[in-house]
């Protein structure tokens, strides 16, 4: 099976994540939303609806040994500073309307691969990612 390579896009942009990043989060998911509660009888009453938008893809690259540029990390965390901006996200040649989610934290992290000294840094140092986003309406 051919390697699929993963790419975040926003307006004429689109990086390239590579292929390697771990999709930690995609059995964890139903489009089935349920709600169980009481009438006041003691009947059971089930509430059944689909999700349009909310699923969470967490793209893990520590574990996998995904290495992204520190330039790519620098516009990664750029665009996840931008407040309400939603993004195309290409995995499993699946095209995904995404924004990041910070609903726990940071939507995007990465830990450097070797520890620089101060000012050795260079656009080429490579990271270990860890990227969290929830799916939108499109």
């Amino acid at each position: 099976m051919p390697r699929m390579a993963i790419t975040l896009s926003y307006d004429a942009t689109t990086l390239p994540l590579g292929e390697r990043l771990l999709w930690t989060d995609e059995f964890d998911y139903s489009p089935v939303q349920q709600a169980l509660s009481r009438s006041v009888s003691g009947a059971l009453l089930v509430q059944l609806g689909v999700r349009s938008a909310g699923r969470r893809i967490t793209l893990d690259g520590v574990a996998s040994n995904a290495w992204i540029s520190r330039a790519v990390c620098q516009q990664l965390q750029a665009w996840a500073a931008l407040p309400g901006a939603t993004f195309t996200l290409v995995l499993r040649g699946l095209a995904w309307s995404v924004m990041f989610d910070q609903s726990q934290g940071s939507g995007f992290e990465a830990t450097p691969v070797w520890r620089l000294a101060d000012g050795q840094e260079s656009p080429d140092q490579v990271f270990l990612p860890q990227l969290r986003f929830v799916t939108v309406a499109p």
